[in-house]
């Protein structure tokens, strides 16, 4: 029986990650270097994010001492204002809306740290919807190991079976099949370039989620 929902939150929630990549391929151009999609897809919604360098990686590509700072807070700033612009991604107050009048419990699970997300959550009037907000600050590891989505079962006392995941990246979705959680892959503008596996369900939006077709499917399933 279906009792929780569990979401990620950048790129599922709010598309935060177009804009980051976008601000930071232009200042590549600039330096008429290239940030691949596929070196940046390694690092989106898991634990690269913590080690990835950009500015050193523009050095080793350039070969030029960078002036880190200034190039750091113009990338923050420039996405900052992009993100700020974006709405909720389509289908998510309506899915919560749902999931709400059925008596789900709702948790987010996301790599981000809590000033981020919760500050996030709070501006777009979200945080009070969820029952536990679970970030990187809640755990050693982050995604694609699964102590995320295991830290959220445990706090929302479901099982595996019990709940499902939404996520849009590689990484979100391997860390769904570590914990054993049914998991739905929503992709956004930049992740839908990567290559994804291992999830039970694809979809373009949530807009195209049955929340009563998944119900009948997990219990079959399970």
């Amino acid at each position: 029986m279906l009792k929780a929902l569990i979401f990620d939150f950048d790129g599922l929630i709010l598309d935060t990650e177009t804009p980051e990549f976008e601000v930071l391929q232009k200042i590549y151009a600039e330096y008429d270097a290239e940030l691949s999609i596929s070196k940046w897809g390694q690092i989106i919604g898991g634990s690269g994010a913590e080690t990835f360098d950009p500015l050193a990686d523009l050095e080793q590509l350039t070969g030029r001492k960078i002036h880190r700072q200034p190039l750091l807070d113009r990338w923050r700033a420039e996405a900052d204002a992009l993100i700020r612009a974006n709405p909720v991604l389509t289908g998510v107050v309506e899915l919560l809306d749902e999931a709400q009048h059925r008596g789900l419990k709702m948790a987010v699970a996301s790599s981000s740290p809590h000033k981020w997300v919760d500050m996030h959550l709070q501006r777009l009037g979200l945080v009070d919807r969820f029952e536990h907000i679970i970030c990187s600050d809640d755990v050693s590891r982050t995604k694609p190991s699964p102590e995320l989505f295991l830290l959220a079962l445990s706090k929302l006392n479901v099982r595996a079976d019990q709940a499902v995941v939404f996520e849009d990246s590689p990484n979100g979705v391997k860390a769904a099949n570590a914990a054993k959680i049914f998991v739905v892959a929503v992709s956004n503008p930049i992740t839908s370039l990567l290559t994804f596996s291992g999830e039970d369900l694809r979809l373009e939006s949530l807009a195209q989620f049955s929340l009563t077709k998944i119900a009948a499917e997990i219990g079959q399933i399970r």
